[in-house]
């Protein structure tokens, strides 16, 4: 028997170092993903069932109902989990419900520091639903810490990082706000989608929560919608847990399943949009049609050198201003063949936004004119088609 114990806990030991010791693209591949114990599949199965039978009362495999659990979104979370070195991956049937999630564990009277340029969901997340419950928001500009520490209040709980930011790719310092909210006794919650774990892991910075649109660079196909969760604190995680199970914003195990497949490929996906978008953001640089490109690979975005610290990649997304204003931008839009216009990013393919009236249509006009989202500016999502046909679509659509 004492051998019998000793063996199984070699075994354990074994796989435990096989996946610490796992390279980023294996993990996307494996973890959460053996084989099917009832049938052997080596791809995780979709178990499209609302129920799960018990054998009796509260004797079951470890499922009951699919909102509260489902063995593919499991497989999901703990893939997701791996990759962003967190403990714990909850996945959520948007990238808006995995932060509302987020955001219910506050209580009225709260209050969250967020960055002046932050995604328009969010924007209206927070000035539809959450104001109105008395929980307080203080928008400020991250890129200054002296700024940003003198936002802290007694009553400050969390931190809101976006970074890269959605549309004009501002780079905040991770570590060094975590460590300013630490001393401020606030949680540091990043939204990690521009980046991906594959370029940026901001648990290993500091930070205490990491949010994705899982549709986006995750997924990226086009073809879900989904937001996930990674942590490690035990009660944070039973908290928001906590909310999933009470709201039920889940995703079906169909699109679990799907954003299992498309993040097996998220390394080799990733590497391609980073080394298209530099090469776009050059070529637009050099464009005399157009007044400003925004991407942090390039030497002159002001966050460069933080990028370079924290990322290991820049990205897929490359934001830039027209010359001219709306007509001109409807023009570039109207004459692009490959690039489509279209909400959201991070698919295979290549996109254009006109974030004014799209992304950022929540934003008031004056507010976004502060923030710098113009009506000359537009953001591209580099996909990973051939660098030469979306170098001579661009120039086309320029000319």
């Amino acid at each position: 028997m004492l051998f019998f114990i000793l063996l199984q806990f070699i075994i354990f030991v074994k796989l435990l170092l096989a996946i610490i010791i796992m390279q980023f693209e294996t993990k996307a591949i494996w973890v959460g993903q053996a084989a099917d114990k009832a049938t052997g599949a080596t791809i995780v199965p979709i178990y499209q069932t609302s129920t799960f039978t018990q054998e009796e009362v509260n004797k079951h495999k470890g499922y009951e109902y699919s909102r509260v659990g489902n063995p593919t979104r499991t497989a999901l979370d703990e893939c997701l989990a791996s990759l962003e070195e967190g403990k714990y991956g909850l996945s959520f049937s948007s990238g808006l419900a995995a932060e509302h999630a987020i955001f219910s564990i506050l209580r009225p009277g709260d209050h969250v520091i967020v960055p002046e340029d932050m995604y328009g969901g969010t924007y209206r997340l927070i000035k539809e639903i959450l104001e109105p419950v008395n929980i307080k928001f203080t928008f400020t500009d991250f890129t200054d810490l002296k700024t940003l520490e003198q936002s802290f209040l007694p009553s400050t709980k969390m931190v809101w990082i976006e970074t890269p930011t959605n549309p004009l790719l501002k780079i905040f310092d991770i570590e060094a706000i975590s460590a300013l909210s630490r001393k401020n006794s606030a949680l540091v919650v990043v939204d990690n989608t521009f980046a991906t774990p594959y370029f940026q892991k901001p648990l290993l910075l500091g930070a205490d929560i990491v949010v994705h649109s899982t549709t986006k660079y995750i997924n990226g196909h086009s073809d879900i919608i989904g937001g996930a969760v990674i942590l490690n604190d035990t009660l944070l995680y039973e908290k928001i847990l906590l909310v999933q199970k009470s709201v039920g914003a889940v995703p079906s195990p169909f699109d679990s399943w799907l954003t299992l497949r498309g993040v097996k490929t998220l390394a080799v996906r990733m590497r391609q949009h980073d080394q298209n978008a530099i090469k776009v953001a050059q070529f637009l640089e050099k464009q005399p049609n157009v007044e400003k490109v925004f991407f942090p690979g390039l030497e002159t975005h002001p966050g460069h050198k933080i990028a370079k610290k924290q990322m290991t990649g820049f990205g897929g997304i490359v934001s830039f201003r027209i010359k001219g204003g709306l007509a001109e931008a409807n023009t570039f839009f109207k004459k692009l063949k490959v690039f489509q216009l279209a909400d959201s990013l991070g698919g295979v393919e290549s996109l254009a936004n006109y974030s004014a009236l799209m992304t950022h249509e929540a934003f008031p006009p004056e507010l976004r004119t502060k923030i710098g989202v113009t009506d000359n500016l537009i953001r591209l999502s580099v996909g990973i088609e051939h660098i030469d046909d979306l170098l001579t679509d661009l120039n086309n659509a320029l000319t």
